[in-house]
């Protein structure tokens, strides 16, 4: 199964961006703005325009792939703007959660019914979903209703966005349905140009970065573009009834960061330094049995 190769590795890379946030940021960044900057600089894959496969399809598959791409801008939104208003803990767990469960559910209506999965193939999925909540969740940041709703609404928004872009490379070849998506969200976010915050994010705050963290900062931007890229080729590579798995095998990503961290705290404890208690590890080992569980269990 290349999917699941592609959607590990594509895991893997984002656990290394998350690192580097973790490194360059002090909080997260404005919403808008974020959104407003991950959907222009999406723009950029027109370069590549000279270099692979580009055509103009059908007017409604235009449509389908500008509002897979502009849907995915908003769930962006929603998305940091939970984490603006809330802890990570209290947002991440339960988009981990609904995700998933929203990509199947959008799979079973779109598909008129048709695509289900075996018995088998839903408790693999039920292990990879306890997991990846498991392994983000922290017991004295309980999340609230309020936590619940944007993480649900975000969760929403990522599901549709996942589900069209599945549709999109059932009609298109991958590099045009990509560049087509991207421009999508390149539309969405300039419509962001108009919101006061960020108006003042870009013409009157002033960035200032020294040369070694400007350097990070860049690479940790090739690495996440890449993780992105990977992302979007295992949805074009994986069957439509197994789409929901992409989602929940994001718990890789959080098991790749827990290793990366533990490492870096005991080898390079002046470049980043955590504690991490033993309930804590022992809720953690027992949410990296369940996601390895689930892995052996689907592969066989």
């Amino acid at each position: 199964m290349p999917w699941l190769i592609v959607t590990i590795s594509a895991y893997f890379l984002f656990a290394i961006t998350a690192l580097g946030d973790k490194y360059l940021l002090a909080g997260p960044p404005n919403p808008k703005s974020y959104s407003f900057y991950v959907g222009i600089l999406g723009i950029l894959v027109l370069f590549l325009i000279p270099f692979v496969g580009f055509s103009i399809p059908e007017t409604t598959q235009i449509i389908l792939s500008l509002l897979a791409g502009s849907i995915f801008i908003f769930a962006l939104f929603g998305l940091y703007t939970g984490l603006e208003n809330f802890e990570a803990s209290r947002i991440v767990p339960a988009i981990g959660g609904l995700l998933p469960l929203f990509t199947f559910g959008l799979i079973f209506l779109f598909s008129g019914e048709k695509e289900m999965l075996s018995l088998w193939k839903i408790f693999t999925f039920i292990l990879l979903i306890i997991g990846s909540i498991l392994i983000t969740f922290e017991r004295e940041k309980l999340i609230t209703l309020k936590s619940l709703k944007i993480s649900a609404l975000a969760a929403l928004l990522f599901a549709l966005s996942f589900v069209l872009t599945k549709y999109v490379y059932l009609a298109q070849p991958f590099w045009s349905g990509f560049i087509w998506m991207r421009i999508g969200g390149f539309l969405t976010a300039f419509c962001f140009l108009f919101t006061k915050e960020v108006k003042r994010e870009i013409f009157q705050r002033k960035f200032t970065f020294q040369k070694k963290t400007g350097t990070i900062f860049l690479a940790n931007q090739a690495v996440g573009g890449g993780a992105f890229l990977l992302q979007n080729w295992a949805i074009a590579l994986v069957p439509l009834v197994f789409l929901p798995f992409v989602n929940a095998l994001e718990g890789t990503k959080y098991l790749f960061l827990l290793i990366f961290t533990v490492f870096l705290s005991l080898k390079f404890p002046q470049f980043l330094k955590e504690k991490i208690s033993r309930k804590i590890l022992f809720q953690k080992i027992i949410a990296i049995l369940l996601i390895g569980a689930g892995l052996i269990l689907f592969s066989h």
